[in-house]
């Protein structure tokens, strides 16, 4: 999420998280280098970045198990309107709102607003007390990374864009792995999901939890839970939650 409080995002489904993870890391390290400097220095390290058809992304956050609550009011309001109030655990607990989202081009975006709560428990008894329930409660597990302004796409693209970084984010849930890219335009997010090998239009406009809700209804799952534990020893292919691969 940007400062301004606006996410801009790009989700795609992927048969191959490892290859994804593959092009993030830094190429290999070379030895003996001339004096360059300034800006000839860093089309060399363009240059030699795309010989071994790496992104050079930096690590942040690293393989993390999210527990997520989706709250809403006991009418379904929040849902209809297309609000989310999310409690969630990683290795903080966040209180999250998003404001209803526009999909330009497969990105969404929206407002949101997150801040970090003390005790888990205690901030879903808090929401529960003032009337919200239990919407869905779903898990993923998260690794983060981000294209800093020295890398190789924010250098060729800092100056027409105004962006200091974008992050990419690798999810593993319970029905498969997605990619998820967010920066501060459109177009930043297009090309980092080029520069991934992901065909932009298998970009995916809905959230994790519609995803779910497609695969319930067509293979018949009773569970409420987007969890490990209920998709223990289940197949689930992209046809079923109604996208395609963005890495085939």
């Amino acid at each position: 999420m940007s400062e301004s409080g606006q996410e801009t995002e790009a989700k795609f489904y992927v048969n191959d998280l490892d290859k994804i993870i593959t092009r993030l890391q830094p190429p290999p390290p070379f030895g003996h280098l001339p004096q360059i400097r300034n800006k000839v220095f860093h089309k060399f390290l363009s240059f030699y970045s795309r010989i071994w058809g790496r992104l050079g992304g930096g690590l942040i956050q690293e393989r993390v198990l999210e527990t997520n609550i989706r709250f809403d009011l006991p009418d379904g309001r929040l849902r209809s309107e297309g609000r989310v109030l999310r409690l969630r655990q990683d290795t903080d607990a966040r209180f999250t709102y998003k404001s209803p989202s526009t999909n330009q081009q497969g990105v969404l975006s929206r407002t949101e607003i997150e801040f970090t709560v003390g005790d888990f428990e205690k901030a879903k008894e808090f929401l529960e007390a003032l009337g919200y329930r239990k919407l869905i409660a779903y898990e993923k597990y998260r690794t983060t990374y981000t294209l800093e302004s020295d890398s190789l796409l924010s250098k060729l693209h800092e100056q027409a864009h105004g962006f200091q970084s974008c992050l990419i984010m690798l999810d593993e849930l319970p029905y498969g792995s997605f990619v998820e890219i967010e920066g501060e335009a459109i177009e930043l997010i297009r090309k980092v999901a080029i520069q991934l090998n992901l065909n932009w239009e298998a970009a995916i406009g809905t959230s994790y939890t519609a995803l779910f809700d497609r695969a319930r209804k067509k293979l018949g799952y009773s569970f409420q839970d987007l969890s490990f534990e209920n998709f223990n020893g289940m197949k689930v292919d992209a046809s079923d939650l109604g996208v395609h691969a963005a890495d085939t």
